[in-house]
């Protein structure tokens, strides 16, 4: 793994383009320069970066930065897929949310992505046997940054989640590959019955803000579901859904809605 990481390092297009994003807002701004000394260009990697923001903002009185340090730098070491998972979704932001101009703004300021990383190291302890350590990141993920998915939740690459407030994504949640979401998304269950209760999102699904999936019911690849609306039934692919109870109100409209972010029901709508 070690050699793995090093030749990642020397042809690593999205860290060199991160290093010269942070050397100019030096430049422009120098009373940023601690912050962005500390948190990017005093690391060698990507993944070296994400375990001291990970440790800086999840530390409390209960767990010191230096152990939930240690903790993400062996998650990262024992596991590439963190690293590769967190470059996709870096990209996914910097494609899909308009107010991303830069590389730096998601690992320095989106609190979605931040969030995101967090839960994969807990997803990655949680895996490896350590739950009560799981347990506490996805505790101090909720406090620190208002996210709470579960660590045994299941979420693919390319995940962007624009404001991040209010998320809640439940244990036998799965989330596709290229999925968005907005604020106060909830991927929950309806009740009190415990094994598999709660949604299956596809790939390449748009989910929209203050939108409530309940239950164990699979959201087919690249839907949309409408703002505010819940769904309490299956969603077939390609297709939107609306209203409380949400129904079928048309097709997706486009190839990939969670790219596209668009949220329009049609033309003026």
């Amino acid at each position: 793994m070690p050699e793995t990481l090093a030749r990642l390092a020397a042809v690593d297009p999205v860290w060199d383009r991160i290093r010269r994003e942070c050397e100019e807002a030096v430049r422009q701004e120098p009373l940023l320069g601690g912050l962005i000394h500390g948190s990017i260009l005093h690391h060698p990697t990507l993944e070296r970066a994400l375990s001291y923001r990970f440790s800086l903002k999840l530390a409390s009185g209960e767990m010191s930065e230096q152990i939930l340090r240690e903790i993400a730098d062996e998650a990262h070491a024992r596991d590439d897929q963190l690293g590769q998972a967190a470059r996709a979704d870096m990209m996914a932001v910097l494609d899909r949310d308009p107010a991303c101009h830069r590389l730096i703004q998601p690992i320095l300021f989106f609190k979605g992505y931040q969030a995101i990383q967090a839960y994969r190291v807990a997803n990655w302890l949680w895996r490896n046997g350590r739950t009560d350590m799981a347990y506490f990141v996805q505790m101090r993920v909720s406090e620190a940054f208002g996210v709470d998915i579960h660590p045994a939740a299941r979420v693919g690459k390319g995940l962007m989640i624009d404001h991040a407030h209010s998320i809640v994504i439940g244990e036998t949640a799965v989330v596709g590959d290229n999925v968005s979401m907005l604020h106060s998304v909830t991927l929950g269950g309806t009740g009190k019955e415990d094994g598999d209760r709660h949604p299956k999102i596809g790939d390449g699904v748009l989910i929209g803000a203050g939108a409530k999936v309940l239950g164990n019911i699979h959201v087919g690849h690249c839907s949309r579901i409408a703002a505010g609306s819940v769904v309490l039934m299956d969603v077939p692919p390609c297709s939107t859904v609306a209203g409380v109870p949400a129904r079928v109100v048309g097709e997706a409209g486009c190839a990939q809605p969670s790219v596209t972010m668009e949220h329009r029901l049609s033309d003026g709508a």
